[in-house]
């Protein structure tokens, strides 16, 4: 089984880091080797999505169920796809500036700053799978967190 594990603190606060991934439709328009993406049910604490990869001549499907933690996080669990385990998890933790007060009537979610974390652990179904996919997978796990943080700047802009 393959790990990542990616950390980031950022000048955004965790409802908006937590929207960006929770867009499932819109990784299309940010993530450059996803082809497509879709809800393909709604539940009452998450979403079972759809994602399709095209990258360095990899074309693949996967759907994973979705738990979200509105603002904290959002656990992913293999539903299909080319993967015999797939397992991933954001974390979002509001971060105040330093110095600053706090004000015990904000909510923490929207405090200007917070830690992004972004863990994944999967493993592909068959040897030969593993040889042809993984390369690509690898690369695509590993950047991840660093799309969504160039999604962050095209949305809210920079700070």
């Amino acid at each position: 089984m393959k790990h990542v594990n990616k950390s980031v603190l950022l000048w955004y606060s965790s409802r908006e880091m937590y929207g960006l991934v929770t867009d499932v439709q819109a990784y299309p328009q940010f993530l450059p080797w996803c082809d497509c993406a879709e809800v393909i049910s709604t539940h009452d604490d998450g979403v079972s999505a759809r994602l399709h990869i095209a990258f360095a001549g990899v074309h693949q499907t996967f759907t994973t169920r979705n738990v979200n933690d509105a603002g904290r996080s959002v656990s992913m669990r293999l539903i299909d796809g080319p993967f015999s385990a797939l397992e991933g998890v954001w974390r979002f933790t509001p971060l105040q500036k330093p110095g600053q007060p706090s004000d015990p009537a904000a909510d923490p979610q929207d405090w200007p700053a917070c830690k992004v974390e972004f863990s994944l652990s999967y493993a592909f179904s068959s040897r030969a799978l593993s040889m042809v996919i993984s390369p690509v997978f690898d690369r695509i796990a590993n950047t991840f967190i660093d799309a969504f943080v160039k999604r962050a700047e095209q949305v809210y802009g920079a700070r």
